[in-house]
């Protein structure tokens, strides 16, 4: 597995994993509307053009936002290296802080962030529900029946 600049791919390689995994490229949260294949980020790619695993983040101010972070094999290391490729590059811009909203059903990604730092610093109450006016393929409920209703905003602070 190689970690590579989202920016050596194929954009419509990287449109097409967005597609396949969210079924849009674009990314609705309360910071703004993404197209996420236009984003910058990084992959890891297997085999030379297999993508299994993507991030991207914009830079607002001094802090870099994580806009997407997906590995279609989890427990593999993948998540986190690109987590750890990201910050790295916030803090070659100078970042100060990396952030992140993710919904309140994600407990996965919940549990992924704060063990590597971040903490849950705000919640935005039925948030999705104004996102979901936008981009009405969100869910309701998550495949393990919590209602999708809240965003969370995790940061964590950079070192030097």
């Amino acid at each position: 597995m190689n970690i590579v600049p989202i920016k050596q791919l194929n954009r419509a390689m990287v449109n097409q994993f967005f597609t396949n995994h969210w079924g849009s490229p674009q990314m609705v949260v309360s910071t703004g509307i993404y197209n996420c294949s236009e984003l910058d980020g990084f992959a890891a790619v297997e085999n030379g053009s297999r993508i299994v695993g993507l991030i991207t983040f914009v830079i607002c101010g001094n802090e870099c936002e994580i806009i997407s972070l997906d590995s279609i094999m989890e427990n593999r290391g993948i998540g986190s290296a690109l987590l750890h490729e990201a910050e790295a590059w916030a803090r070659q811009q100078r970042c100060t802080a990396v952030q992140l909203i993710t919904t309140n059903d994600n407990l996965h990604a919940l549990r992924f962030y704060q063990k590597r730092g971040y903490q849950i610093v705000n919640v935005f109450p039925n948030a999705v529900d104004k996102a979901r006016r936008i981009k009405p393929s969100i869910p309701k409920t998550s495949p393990d029946g919590i209602p999708i209703r809240d965003e969370l905003l995790l940061v964590k602070r950079l070192d030097g």
